[in-house]
């Protein structure tokens, strides 16, 4: 699976362009089974980076259409994620206090009415029915890295004394309420995903563990992407090192549920010991940037390693990235050449 990855080269209204759609679509090309489209944002106020692709609004679906169309055209399943960046939202985006579950001083966040919490879930919930309308195979709810899900998810973040704040129960409240909604008004035949972090962001592995398996018993989700930052990694915390944190996920009694999970996956090699330790596909980000067709490069070579960096711009232009995204590129320290 091609992973959801920031790229900022969509229109500041949240509408298509034709960088993000030959992006895409040249990764639907280059034989990617999945191909998720970034972190695409649910409210207008919910916008987590310039450039960011949305669905907010029933103005987006022409364009969704055509980037669903373009995806499937090549052979590959197109899914969309749904975000919000609560309170990661930079002001001079959204022009307003970001929102939270509760009042933020660190990120100057103001937390959120009962009303605008009902109003999220619902909004998460009209951004999977415009996308079923749009023509993508399904959606992922993003609950990961810190977004607005993960802070009603963090005890450090999450200081609500309502029915979505304190027990575990109620921090994952509105994350069940989502789910479960999209899967009745979608149908068992859209394809239904979330992401979570394992750690980070003031997040415990038992409990992202719990949250899991409870989504797994429910019924209503098809897969799971966990992202590890570092797929070879232990656990942060020191009373789960008795496994790997992958191990942690991969001995879940997962049912019909496929997992996949993104981190540091980099070369045929690590692709094929991370499906040998039981994950279902593997998210690719960094060597997808690298090579558009790497998956088709792996299947023709299990040994496979991508190109070293850094790299030209040109060379990203030629593997389909548009200016906005090389030049965000350069934020990753040693992947792109200063001299272009």
């Amino acid at each position: 699976m091609l992973a959801p990855m920031t790229n900022t080269q969509s229109h500041e209204d949240g509408k298509l362009s034709e960088d993000e759609y030959h992006w895409l679509t040249m990764r639907a090309k280059g034989e990617f089974g999945i191909t998720m489209t970034c972190a695409t944002h649910v409210q207008e106020i919910g916008k987590g980076f310039p450039g960011q692709l949305g669905i907010f609004s029933d103005d987006h679906i022409q364009g969704h259409r055509r980037l669903s169309a373009g995806i499937k055209a090549n052979g590959s399943v197109a899914i969309i994620q749904l975000h919000h960046a609560g309170m990661r939202s930079p002001k001079e985006l959204i022009g307003e206090k970001a929102v939270c579950p509760s009042d933020h001083e660190k990120y100057n966040a103001r937390g959120i009415t009962l009303a605008e919490v009902q109003q999220l879930r619902d909004d998460f919930i009209a951004a999977a029915v415009r996308a079923k309308a749009s023509g993508y195979d399904g959606v992922e709810v993003h609950g990961a890295h810190g977004y607005i899900l993960t802070q009603f998810l963090s005890t450090k973040i999450n200081k609500r004394a309502d029915e979505y704040g304190g027990s575990l129960k109620n921090r994952s409240r509105l994350l069940f309420e989502i789910v479960n909604s999209i899967k009745e008004k979608c149908g068992s035949d859209f394809l239904l995903g979330v992401r979570l972090s394992a750690e980070r962001f003031g997040m415990k592995l038992s409990e992202v563990k719990e949250v899991t398996q409870r989504l797994i018993d429910e019924g209503n989700i098809d897969f799971l992407d966990i992202s590890l930052w570092d797929v070879f990694k232990m656990p942060e915390e020191e009373e789960h090192q008795d496994h790997s944190l992958l191990d942690h996920f991969t001995q879940l009694d997962r049912g019909a549920v496929k997992l996949t999970v993104a981190g540091n996956i980099r070369t045929g090699s690590d692709v094929k010991k991370v499906l040998g330790a039981g994950v279902d596909f593997v998210s690719i980000g960094r060597a997808a940037i690298l090579h558009h067709d790497f998956p088709k490069r792996v299947m023709g070579n299990s040994g496979f390693t991508p190109i070293e960096t850094p790299v030209s711009a040109e060379y990203l232009r030629n593997e389909g990235l548009g200016e906005n995204f090389i030049t965000y590129m350069q934020r990753w320290d040693g992947f792109v050449l200063n001299n272009n």
